[in-house]
This record gives C-alpha cells, structure tokens and sequence, in this order.
C-alpha cells in the first residue's frame, strides 16, 4: 500500500496536531530546520505546508489528507472533503476598523481593505454593499490602519491586539478551526480512504477523552438506586458487587464540565471513597 501523505502547518497548529497524533498512539517529530517530520508508523508520510497552502494542495492531488484552518478552506474554495473539526486554534475572522470612524465615512468613499483573506474579504464587502479596494497583505495586518487602510479584515482570538492597535470589531465574517481534511482522490482509493477513517476514529476518540473523565465510587445497597437514577453517563454506569456483599462500585464517564457539580450530589446521597482520574481515549 501506499503511504498516506498528509500535510501539517509548522507553528501552533503542529503542536496540536503533534500531540493528538502522540496521544492517538502514532507520535510524530519535527527535528529544527526540516519540513519533513517523522512519524512512528510506516505508513505515513508528513510534510510541513503552510497553512494556506494545505487545501490545494489535497486538491490538486499530491498529497491524501491533512491540517488547516477552515479559513484558509473557504479563502482557497479548495474542493476537498473535511473529515473533522478537531476545534484547536479557534479563532474568528472579523472586519475592523479605527475607533473613531464612524459608518457614514465608511459609506461616503472607496475605502481601502487590508487583509490576507482576500477572497473572502472581496465576498463580504461586496455582498455588505461597500465600495473597496483590497489591499493584499503578509502578516501584521493590523498595522495598516489607519495611515494606509480605513479598514482590516484579519483573524482575532480575543480581539486584544485589534484593541491594542485601536481598532473595533464592526462584523464577524467567519469562525474557524482547525480541520482535518482529505483530497476526493485519497477517499476514492479504498486503502486510503480506510486509513483516514482510522486516524479519525482515533483523533475523536481522544478528542472526546479529554473531555471526560471517570468517576469510581462505592454505593450501598441501600442507596444504589437512588444514586444509579441520578447519575450521567455516557451508556450506563459499570457496576461490579463489592467484597462481602457490601454494596457495589460503579464507575460512571462524565464531562469535565459536570464534576464539580456531581461529586457533591453523589456525597449527599452516600456515595463513598469517589475517586477521579483522567481518560486517554474513549471510544463512542
């Protein structure tokens, strides 16, 4: 079989990816100065790509399957199919522009648009009914205004920086993530294809790992009915009788989320010896 070719960006997003394929079970390395990491299965080929290059590239066919912001999808229109929403690096691609510019002035000329997007800023502005011109930039966007553009459109976590740049958020385009996609061609070969479904079943599994975490705990008898009634569960609880006829313990898979909530329930109603540790994969 052919080796399954995908392609990861350096920087934040492979240290995430880095860490999903490690915690997967297949780890991945990136020594200094190389773009071709080394992966711990022999079926895998990585390559480092730029994170704007990544959807073309699938489409073009030179590579299966790989990791990019949905962003960079929509600004490419790369015809690729996205296999999952592994939702790192979340960030929001807004339109802004100098604190003290109002809409009218914005209205009243042929504003000039600074972004890296510029498909995607050409669609909206067009589609928003302002007159433009888009000015292409490479990096540091929010340094334009408002000398050389009236307004960016760039992408923001927090919207820090635009503020510390003097800058306001007039609309929100789009909201991205990381994804990991696959070319049409890759998920036409069956052995491919059959391969990026493992890796994803693996991604989600560990994906959904880091969001729960196992509860155990010992249960009278007296009271397992009340305490099984009020306790989530991803199924139903595991329960195994206890030594001596005693009573029984359960172990129950919630969300993070939910713990602090839950523990003091399940004290109240006789819950004993609870303990929590984290999960590595959890397979739905």
């Amino acid at each position: 079989m052919d080796k399954l070719r995908i392609l990861i960006p350096k920087g934040r997003i492979f240290d995430n990816v880095s860490r999903l394929f490690s915690d997967a079970g297949y780890p991945i390395f990136l020594a200094d100065r190389t773009y071709r990491p080394a992966a711990a299965a022999d079926w895998l080929d990585a390559k480092i790509m730029k994170p704007q290059n990544v959807g073309e590239l699938l489409e073009l066919g030179s590579h299966d399957a790989g990791f990019t912001g949905i962003d960079w999808i929509r600004e490419s229109g790369a015809d690729v199919e996205e296999i999952l929403d592994l939702g790192f690096d979340r960030v929001r691609i807004v339109a802004a522009v100098p604190a003290n510019l109002d809409e009218m002035h914005l209205r009243s000329k042929k504003l000039v648009a600074a972004t890296e997007y510029v498909n995607l800023a050409e669609s909206w502005l067009k589609s928003s009914g302002y007159q433009y011109r888009i000015l292409r930039t490479y990096g540091a966007t929010e340094v334009f205004p408002p000398d050389d553009a009236d307004m960016i459109i760039d992408n923001t976590s927090s919207g820090q920086t635009l503020r510390d740049n003097g800058l306001r958020i007039i609309a929100e385009i789009l909201e991205s993530s990381t994804r990991f996609i696959a070319s049409k061609a890759a998920l036409a070969n069956r052995e491919k294809r059959s391969r990026v479904e493992e890796l994803a079943m693996l991604f989600r599994a560990v994906l959904d790992g880091r969001d729960r975490v196992m509860l155990e705990m010992n249960v009278p008898k007296a009271r397992f009915a009340e305490i099984a009634a009020g306790i989530p569960a991803m199924r139903s609880p595991t329960v195994a009788p206890l030594y001596g006829d005693e009573g029984y313990a359960v172990k129950i898979a919630v969300k993070k989320s939910e713990v602090a909530a839950i523990i003091p329930r399940l004290k109240k109603l006789g819950a004993t010896d609870i303990v929590e540790y984290d999960l590595r994969k959890v397979v739905l």
